[in-house]
């Protein structure tokens, strides 16, 4: 005998099937199971937190609609989501997630983007954070070990570190933003009483031009003067525009001076930045200037584990390891990979399998791409600089024989997955402290010296070759 929640359920079905397309409300409605109906809340299972958030993005209109017309208005949904099969546990939605710092002020007929013209207390002003990004799901490798670090010593006590400014850069997906989010949802926890405010550049110019338009460059100042810690993305985005950048130096100026704290990013060092002025890139290095490089194998196998989890699917070991080991630019990358064989084992309902893996990961990334070891380096680098391979495992210490097997080194390190006493092991035979300093010798080149860092990137090509 069915129950009145079940019946209400089939009614809902009847209305949805006449409204959407039968693929979707076979694949998107079929497998959803109604639990319960008490207080005007209608509980659903849904099989996945993907399910969950496609429904969100898609149809929670159309459930929604669908509730008021079979049971009334005001009825509320609620998900509860499969997040391990194997124990049967479950979470209910919606719970907001993120930090309670961080959540939206939205006065009616308020902008998706703060007002630079009205000045607002610290409790009213919309940080522009995203409460998903946070330290808890930043997860730590040598990749981004010293930038996480100096982020959460900034978010601890802003303004109040040698890391001021915090210039953060690096190539896109590797994290930048997420951090950035993470240091700013921190600092209003710890000090609900400051001013944060994450801006990209591009809003950033887009304010500024319409300031410029109302006659209000004045307020625009005042506003951005007046933040107390202010997170700047993408700060490239500025170069070429002189005006802009010639207002941001002078915001920078003021806040620096008052002890406000100012966080940037990049996808450039400071030194790289042609056609932004000599004076700003001055003081963009004045505090810490950190590189967030691609995440290392350990680093790519905690963010799936913790993707894997958080949607509540189930993946062999082979996939696992299969897409951590092939999946090494970005972390947008390992993620859309993951909806992608979400969404093709939802659709076609089938298991995710290796070859499916295959098929996905190949539309996204170059499976064929060579496989760099140690030894190939090693002996690309001798080829460039027209050496013996045996030379860079003497002890010769004429400048040439040491620049090379410090590049060695230090792309061993960037390419593969080897460790530190391994790579020493396999040049010269030195020890782990050895290619450390290697490794940071020939990063602190590249960053001051264009002729060697032009160098460097011709030797990269022929390894990608």
């Amino acid at each position: 005998m069915q129950t009145d929640h079940q019946l209400l359920w089939n009614k809902c079905l009847a209305v949805i099937k006449d409204n959407v397309p039968e693929a979707a409300f076979n694949t998107w409605f079929r497998p959803i199971i109604p639990l319960s109906y008490d207080d005007r809340k209608f509980t659903i299972q849904v099989p996945s937190q993907f399910f969950y958030e496609y429904l969100e993005e898609k149809y929670v209109n159309v459930l929604k609609l669908t509730l008021y017309r079979v049971i009334g208005q005001g009825t509320i949904l609620n998900y509860r989501v499969m997040v391990d099969k194997s124990t049967g546990g479950t979470v209910d939605y919606p719970a907001e997630e993120g930090s309670v710092a961080v959540k939206k002020v939205a006065p009616q007929g308020a902008n998706k983007a703060p007002n630079p013209f009205v000045q607002t207390a610290p409790q009213d002003l919309d940080p522009q954070l995203n409460p998903k990004y946070s330290f808890d799901n930043y997860f730590e490798g040598t990749s981004n070990k010293l930038v996480r670090t100096a982020g959460e010593a900034v978010a601890q006590n802003p303004g109040k570190t040698t890391f001021n400014p915090l210039f953060i850069f690096g190539p896109s997906g590797v994290g930048k933003t997420h951090l950035c989010h993470a240091i700013g949802t921190r600092i209003r926890e710890v000090h609900p009483s400051k001013k944060v405010l994450y801006v990209s550049s591009h809003l950033f110019r887009v304010q500024f031009t319409d300031a410029i338009r109302k006659n209000a460059i004045n307020d625009f100042l005042n506003f951005y003067q007046n933040i107390d810690v202010l997170i700047l993305d993408d700060i490239q985005e500025m170069i070429g525009l002189d005006k802009t950048q010639n207002t941001f130096f002078h915001i920078f100026n003021h806040l620096h001076q008052l002890g406000k704290q100012l966080i940037l990013t990049s996808d450039k060092a400071p030194v790289d930045l042609q056609g932004m002025e000599e004076r700003l890139i001055t003081r963009l290095k004045w505090g810490l200037t950190a590189e967030l490089c691609r995440p290392d194998l350990d680093l790519r196998k905690k963010i799936l584990k913790n993707k894997i989890n958080h949607d509540g699917i189930v993946i062999p070991d082979e996939v696992f390891n299969f897409i951590a080991t092939n999946v090494t630019e970005n972390v947008r990358d390992l993620e859309g990979i993951l909806v992608s064989l979400m969404a093709n084992a939802v659709i076609n309902n089938k298991e995710i399998d290796l070859p499916l893996t295959k098929r996905v990961v190949s539309q996204a990334v170059r499976l064929e791409k060579k496989q760099l070891s140690v030894q190939t380096i090693q002996e690309t680098v001798c080829k460039f600089f027209n050496l013996e391979l045996s030379a860079i495992q003497t002890r010769s210490r004429k400048r040439e024989v040491v620049q090379a097997r410090q590049i060695t080194m230090f792309l061993s390190k960037k390419y593969t997955d080897s460790s530190f006493a391994h790579i020493g092991k396999i040049v010269g035979k030195k020890d782990h402290a050895t290619v450390l300093h290697a490794c940071k010798t020939i990063k602190d080149q590249i960053e001051t010296c264009k002729t060697f860092r032009s160098t460097v990137e011709q030797i990269e090509v022929q390894l990608k070759n």
